[in-house]
């Protein structure tokens, strides 16, 4: 994984100054979404190491299965298919987009609950979450069922454990003294 972020990081790189350059960072970001979904779709993932497909067969898959793509993004596609580079697709989006939020001035957080969380109870979280943080939040939400109730959430750094399996283990942490 360490090494993926590596060999990703240089194309992410890149791709936010010519997002950035041509104004154009939430489509480059759906772009990077629809070709990392393609890179890691299992069969696409395998036949990427298979010496007998050429460079510009894997672009053409790429580029018809990723859907609407710029002339720029399309020969981003090709660079990467070139260095053999395509593998490292989701790597790349996540590095985009934590640029593209730091530009942006967006917090993400990942909010773990026991349970699914309705929309109008994740749009209050997000509220408070922007208010504490005085930035714009785009919250994401995992189910953890060993979290037993309430939530735990994690913005950058910080995490914010309001779940009864972390009000436990503190309990059992003051208990042992």
């Amino acid at each position: 994984m360490a090494e993926n972020l590596t060999v990703a990081r240089p194309y992410a790189e890149a791709a936010f100054k010519l997002a950035r350059e041509a104004d154009a960072l939430d489509a480059w970001a759906q772009a990077l979404t629809r070709l990392a979904a393609v890179a890691g779709e299992t069969s696409v993932r395998e036949s990427l190491g298979d010496p007998r497909i050429a460079a510009d067969t894997v672009v053409r898959v790429f580029v018809e299965a990723a859907g609407d793509l710029t002339s720029e993004q399309q020969n981003f596609v090709q660079v990467l298919a070139e260095n053999e580079r395509l593998f490292v697709l989701p790597e790349i989006l996540d590095l985009f987009t934590a640029q593209k939020n730091a530009a942006q001035g967006v917090l993400e957080a990942v909010v773990s609950s026991a349970f699914p969380i309705d929309d109008a109870t994740l749009a209050r979280l997000v509220a408070d979450l922007e208010a504490r943080f005085k930035a714009r939040v785009d919250a994401s939400v995992r189910i953890d069922p060993e979290l037993i109730g309430g939530v735990k959430i994690a913005v950058g750094d910080e995490v914010i454990d309001a779940s009864v399996r972390g009000k436990l283990a503190a309990m059992t942490a003051a208990l042992q003294i």
